[in-house]
């Protein structure tokens, strides 16, 4: 999931969505994950934001082939 986070919206993207300093500060998907297990709140987010991510990029889909 930050994998695809971090590729469809970049870390500042990402940060920006989500302004945690796991995103923020020195980013990697390492520091991200070591941090997302430890905070639910923050692992929700994510989540919800990734199911956002792939909500859009199926309705958009079809259109842009």
């Amino acid at each position: 999931m930050v994998v695809a986070l971090q590729q469809h919206f970049g870390w500042r993207g990402l940060a920006e969505q989500i302004p945690v300093r796991c995103f923020q500060s020195d980013p990697s998907v390492s520091s991200s994950l070591k941090f997302l297990r430890k905070t639910p709140w923050a692992r929700e987010k994510v989540e919800s934001l990734y199911l956002f991510m792939l909500r859009e990029r199926r309705r958009q889909g079809p259109s842009s082939s």
